[in-house]
């Protein structure tokens, strides 16, 4: 279901974590989220969770929604009717065909892409989103800073400075374990810290090279939340650790 999810590009994390999820929904309140309700915690617990998550001042605006194996009418009356979720509570029983089907359904009357049409991965702290190209007699390499299905931007060292329309037949791509071979034309150039940022259209891009880029953008944005999480929850604790000190004193 996530991997079909994916493909019409909507921006999809896992998280397994309830301290993640709490500090995740307080940071995007408008966010969507969808509960397994087979795992992790009691059926009980999760109505707590939920119901806690939606009286919060700082997560009301989040959207919640079921997902789940168990087709009690009365379980699904519970969250929908008594809880009063407002995303909807899909049984996984009716087939993955028919459950996706549900969950693009509300996924667009929530507006969940907003304006956005691809997701777009920030590469810029990734070590091994990494690019060669050739045309003619150039040959180079570089960073990729970001990522779509769509094209990409990087730095490009050492620089050829080329131009922009420049159509490069010959790039690849190594996004961690994957190489990618795409076509490219250079759609226009930005300067930043005195080095040009250049942007890439792809052409011509097969499915399997889509699928490719796809798994990475999703590797990519997954890390980059966690990475984003863990920065605040250390933030968080360095915040708690002053004031107990301070209560101290």
């Amino acid at each position: 279901m996530i991997r079909r999810l994916i493909e019409q590009e909507y921006e999809v994390y896992m998280i397994k974590d309830i301290g993640t999820a709490n500090r995740l929904l307080r940071k995007n309140p408008h966010s969507l989220c969808f509960i397994n309700l087979d795992a992790a915690k009691s059926e009980p617990e999760w109505a707590a969770w939920i119901t806690e998550t939606m009286n919060n001042p700082e997560t009301a605006h989040v959207g919640i929604g079921i997902v789940t194996y168990n087709s009690d009418e009365n379980l699904q009356k519970k969250y929908l009717m008594d809880i009063g979720i407002q995303c909807g509570f899909i049984r996984l029983k009716l087939g993955i065909d028919e459950s996706t089907r549900i969950l693009l359904t509300t996924l667009q009357a929530n507006e969940a892409k907003g304006r956005r049409k691809y997701v777009r991965a920030n590469c810029q702290h990734d070590t091994i989103a990494t690019l060669n190209l050739r045309d003619g007699p150039i040959k180079t390499g570089g960073k990729i800073l970001d990522i779509s299905v769509v094209g990409f931007s990087c730095f490009l060292d050492p620089d050829p400075v080329m131009e922009k329309n420049s159509y490069i037949r010959d790039i690849q791509l190594k996004l961690r374990a994957s190489l990618v071979r795409v076509e490219a034309v250079i759609y226009g150039m930005r300067e930043v810290d005195d080095r040009t940022v250049y942007v890439l259209i792809f052409r011509n891009l097969d499915a399997n090279s889509r699928e490719k880029i796809r798994a990475y953008i999703q590797i990519a944005i997954q890390a980059d939340i966690e990475l984003q999480d863990k920065l605040d929850s250390e933030l968080e604790e360095t915040v708690s650790s002053k004031k107990t000190a301070h209560a101290g004193t």
